[in-house]
């Protein structure tokens, strides 16, 4: 019996062998994965490989708000960014417009939760937003990932959730928001079928949740 990874484990960047033991098994998987230094590559490589004038949206994501790649998309000029669109909806009359807008954009940029080492995402959510587009929705999808979030298998990537994510998420949300969060859904993604479609930037540097 395999004991339990520590709590604060969660926080580490994993060493190298399995950062790269976990982008082998996800490009197995038909995931097209690039393994980058730190948050500032990764922003440089998000603005490669999203054209000028797509439709983008970004998931709610520390990730995301820390690296800078969520104010490059949202309050530049460069694409056509989804949430701010979405913001200026009436909630009351143009549901089903956000509805399609979150769900099928042409690109959707996030994290996850977890990276698991047998090829796999997790991504949790309280609103499920995001999900979606994540799932297939989006023409294609980037997910910008810690290396603190690499963990052995889907059952520990679970265990991340509720053990390290969701507490931090939910002092976010409530200092922000002025109530906690919940996973209310979690979407698993254990292979890419459409080539070309999915890409993990996995860094070496701890970012994020």
């Amino acid at each position: 019996m395999t004991t339990p990874l520590p709590i604060t484990s969660f926080a580490d960047p994993v060493p190298a062998q399995r950062l790269e033991r976990a982008a082998a098994a996800l490009t197995a998987h038909g995931f097209a994965v690039e393994i980058l230094d730190d948050a500032a590559a990764a922003r440089a490589r998000v603005r490669e490989l999203i054209p000028a004038g797509a439709g983008v949206f970004t998931g709610a994501s520390e990730t995301l708000r820390l690296s800078g790649i969520d104010a490059d998309i949202n309050d530049g000029e460069r694409y056509r960014a989804v949430k701010p669109l979405v913001l200026a909806i009436d909630r009351a009359t143009g549901a089903d417009e956000i509805r399609r807008l979150l769900a099928s954009p042409d690109v959707v940029v996030g994290s996850v939760a977890a990276v698991t080492e047998t090829g796999s995402l997790v991504a949790a959510s309280g609103s499920g937003s995001q999900l979606p587009a994540y799932a297939g929705g989006a023409g294609r999808a980037i997910w910008v990932v810690g290396a603190q979030k690499v963990v052995p298998d889907l059952e520990t990537a679970l265990r991340r959730v509720d053990e390290h994510c969701l507490p931090r998420e939910s002092a976010r949300t409530q200092e922000v928001h002025g109530w906690p969060s919940a996973v209310n859904r979690v979407l698993v993604l254990t292979a890419e079928p459409r080539p070309g479609r999915a890409t993990v930037l996995l860094l070496r540097e701890a970012i994020g949740f």
